[in-house]
């Protein structure tokens, strides 16, 4: 690899801080050769940062490898033809702005996942108030979690959990009235998008990861319920319990939601 890429480039950017990724670039010989300095990778790169202290937000430690911190409010944002649109909202059975979408899942692990009977809970309120359905979307994976919360919903949802694309459970983001999630990929989809959104978080911790959209409200207990194991980044709690998850009402998602949904889009 290292040879088809000698001669081609003139910076390399090396985001993992391991040895092994910052090898391929110093074996191409690429001129300048960027990042964290790492596990001690003082000859493979010849611009070095520090190790920060701890998990700084995502965005400036990354942006920082370029002489950021570069958080402003010009960030890329996602946008889709009003085709895809169409064809996503269709494939679901749903009308743009008509419905709401949950992600449910977390491909990191349950330590992140709000529980099924709270969205369960949450999806027959919203039915009932607005009369919208509310799309389950996830991977097919998390299939049998979106039939689980689906079958306690009394028939307010619609699973596309693995009967989607990528870019269809993407489209159905985009299009939604709104978006509950955990700490996910989808949950940064919502936020690319600038739908109003309630995002909750568990193992995680939103100072690391947040969603970055004006119309986000993040749901976090750290501070209310005192909790000195978050954000503790497992995969299974290591005490059994996720009070940082099931401490998170649905009525509280719920309110989240609606400030969220009540924030212009200009915010």
């Amino acid at each position: 690899m290292a040879r088809e890429l000698r001669g081609r480039f003139d910076t390399a950017y090396v985001l993992p801080n391991s040895l092994k990724s910052a090898l391929i670039p110093w074996l191409a010989r690429i001129p300048r050769r960027v990042g964290y300095q790492g596990e001690g990778r003082f000859v493979l790169l010849n611009k070095r940062l520090p190790n920060p202290v701890g998990r700084p937000p995502m965005v400036a430690f990354y942006s920082a490898l370029a002489g950021g911190p570069h958080v402003s409010d010009e960030r890329p944002k996602l946008r889709f033809d009003d085709a895809v649109l169409d064809a996503a909202t269709a494939l679901a059975g749903v009308e743009r702005g008509s419905y709401w979408a949950f992600a449910p899942g977390a491909e990191y692990g349950p330590a992140k996942c709000w529980p099924a009977e709270h969205y369960a809970e949450l999806a027959r309120t919203l039915f009932e108030r607005h009369g919208q359905p509310i799309v389950l979307l996830g991977s097919g994976k998390e299939a049998s979690l979106c039939e689980q919360i689906a079958a306690q919903s009394a028939g307010a949802c619609r699973v596309m959990a693995g009967k989607t694309s990528l870019i269809d459970a993407m489209a159905l983001i985009a299009a939604a009235r709104g978006v509950v999630s955990n700490d996910s990929g989808l949950m940064h989809v919502a936020a690319a998008f600038g739908v109003p959104q309630a995002a909750v978080f568990g193992s995680t911790s939103p100072e690391h990861t947040p969603p970055l959209n004006p119309r986000a409200r993040v749901l976090w207990l750290k501070e209310e319920l005192q909790l000195d194991c978050a954000p503790c980044f497992d995969r299974v709690c290591r005490f059994g319990h996720t009070r940082c998850l099931t401490g998170v009402s649905a009525q509280r998602v719920e309110a989240a939601l609606d400030e969220a949904v009540g924030t212009p889009m200009s915010a």
